[in-house]
């Protein structure tokens, strides 16, 4: 069986079961262990359905996560490209508002993933330069992207990824820093800072902005021609919340943890957060 062969029923119940398991905070075995040919073509269909369900149940779109920037890691997931996933108004949260303070509850196997967010002022578009991208983009921010995983101990395929949300859980982003001033500084240190991963006071890993496609710009330039090969999925609009991918290795966190950074070469303070 091929995954074009896949009936539209097979590809509605995956959906249906990736969403329960989330919401029950139940594991299942990888979908690619049990539809034979589960490509990312397909795989996007399903996460189309995803979100279409959790907008039927109210939840509201709000912007993007892009996963597997990071090239240092592939080879620890066995995923070998980028993929993308949406995030939702009851995922993505300011750190201010939370106090610094996020709790773990129905989260699978959650991992801590330092990130560089942008707000977006307009659609970007397939074919712009680092410069372009920069000129669509009205906030900078760094964040925690929490990650989490139906699948047990993290093992899957690229494709069960995508069908699962992207393994998206939640996104807590820190002080937003406008670029309308500046933009020949933020497009060279876009590409060129360092940062520090600590847990409870111990720096327990290090990461640089290459580590992301070369950079979170050219991070977000993947995700827009991925769409633009799409039609099927929503372009990029004005006042989307974009997270372009891990700067560091994906750890593992659990309550009572204090997780801090701290950033070199760009014009954003290390932040903060306590896990319940």
């Amino acid at each position: 069986m091929t995954s074009r062969s896949l009936p539209i029923a097979d590809l509605a119940a995956i959906a249906t079961e990736a969403l329960a398991a989330r919401d029950e905070r139940r594991q299942i075995a990888p979908f690619s262990s049990r539809y034979d040919g589960l490509d990312l073509d397909t795989a996007y269909r399903i996460a189309a359905d995803v979100r279409a369900q959790r907008i039927a149940r109210g939840e509201t779109p709000v912007g993007r996560k892009i996963g597997f920037t990071n090239r240092t890691i592939w080879a620890e997931y066995d995923v070998w490209a980028p993929i993308w996933g949406s995030m939702y108004q009851t995922t993505v949260h300011d750190l201010a508002a939370l106090a610094g303070r996020f709790s773990l509850d129905g989260l699978a196997e959650p991992r801590i993933e330092p990130e560089i967010v942008f707000g977006l002022a307009r659609a970007p578009e397939p074919g712009m330069d680092a410069a372009a991208l920069l000129g669509c983009i009205e906030w900078v921010a760094h964040g925690f992207e929490i990650v989490q995983s139906i699948f047990p101990g993290w093992k899957f395929a690229a494709a069960d990824c995508v069908a699962a949300f992207g393994l998206h859980g939640a996104l807590l982003v820190g002080p937003r820093q406008s670029v309308s001033a500046h933009r020949a500084g933020w497009l060279a240190s876009l590409s060129s800072f360092a940062i520090d991963l600590a847990c409870d006071g111990v720096v327990v890993d290090h990461g640089q902005a290459a580590n992301v496609l070369d950079g979170p710009l050219f991070a977000l330039r993947h995700l827009v021609e991925l769409l633009a090969a799409d039609p099927s999925q929503p372009a990029l609009a004005a006042g989307e919340v974009v997270t372009t991918g891990t700067l560091t290795r994906a750890l593992p966190v659990a309550p009572g943890q204090v997780w801090t950074t701290a950033l070199r070469g760009v014009a954003l303070a290390g932040i903060g957060v306590r896990f319940g």
